[in-house]
């Protein structure tokens, strides 16, 4: 490959070690990445997207407790049979889906050491290649994704690229904050800075770090010596703060208008369920009754 060449876009890796505390008691015992968004856990929208973007080569970075994500990937036969037996091959194609979806491997992440930590637990697997990273809060609507975009403009320059969102200011003390500058193509920028988790009075945009990254493998030598920062975690911000100033590719940004559900938060997850179920042939006609009544009858 010559110097002007990017290897293609394949892998994926997905951190899924949270202890996902903001769901206690809900998430004593069940991943929250495993928490059904209308019928499907919310991690497999995560995969799915990947898949639908070509990515079917699937690291996840687990913690303890969280089998039940190796088990929903993983076929069932016993259930598999049950199904078969009563001629249901409706329900039977659903749990078969999400165990034909990709390659799926796991590693687990050990101590938690930050988002910078667990991305470093995927070297071994990504080796020399470029790859995405997707975080399980984060969900993209299908209907407007981003990754086939974050993936063309990797190829195109060579250099990580990171989705942005605008907020508002008053928010953006929540994400990690980009400071930019124009490119010339319409919603992508190349980033010159980035701040974890602002005050709002020093944040140099409202434009906010979502859960979506396309690295190049550059990314791992620069994360080796990232001391931590933030939360005494090692933040993947700060290795793309560094290779922002000091590579040569630079860190792309693409900024993202569609819809995103975060299902890290409680009434965004809700939220979330109600969204996709009300967009449902099967649910959405009857929820969107229901729910103008109910929202009729209540008080102001």
């Amino acid at each position: 490959m010559s110097k002007n060449e990017t290897a293609a876009v394949r892998k994926a890796v997905v951190p899924v070690a949270g202890l996902g505390t903001r769901f206690l008691p809900a998430t004593k015992a069940t991943p929250k990445e495993m928490l059904p968004v209308v019928d499907k856990p919310a991690i497999q929208y995560v995969v799915e997207e990947a898949v639908h973007a070509g990515l079917t080569d699937i690291l996840m970075v687990t913690g303890r407790n969280k089998r039940p994500l190796e088990d929903h990937f993983d076929r069932v036969d016993g259930l598999e049979a049950a199904l078969r037996a009563k001629g249901d091959e409706k329900k039977l194609e659903l749990i078969r889906e999400s165990s034909e979806l990709a390659d799926i491997h796991f590693v687990r992440q050990g101590d938690p050491l930050g988002l910078g930590h667990a991305v470093l637990k995927g070297e071994q697997h990504v080796g020399h290649e470029p790859f995405a990273v997707l975080l399980g809060d984060d969900l993209i609507d299908e209907r407007s994704p981003i990754l086939p975009t974050m993936i063309d403009v990797y190829e195109k320059t060579g250099g990580c690229v990171v989705a942005l969102m605008e907020v508002p200011h008053e928010s953006i003390n929540m994400y990690g904050c980009a400071a930019v500058e124009q490119t010339g193509t319409g919603g992508v920028v190349k980033i010159t800075d980035l701040v974890e988790k602002p005050a709002p009075e020093d944040a140099p945009s409202n434009l906010a770090v979502i859960g979506r990254y396309v690295l190049a493998p550059e990314i791992f030598p620069v994360l080796h010596r990232t001391a931590p920062g933030r939360g005494d975690e090692i933040q993947l911000t700060d290795a793309l703060k560094d290779l922002a100033s000091s590579s040569e590719q630079g860190v792309y940004g693409v900024v993202f208008t569609g819809d995103r559900y975060d299902t890290g938060d409680k009434l965004a997850y809700i939220q979330a369920v109600i969204q996709l179920a009300s967009r449902r042939e099967d649910l959405g006609a009857d929820l969107r009754g229901w729910l103008k009544e109910f929202v009729a009858g209540l008080d102001d």
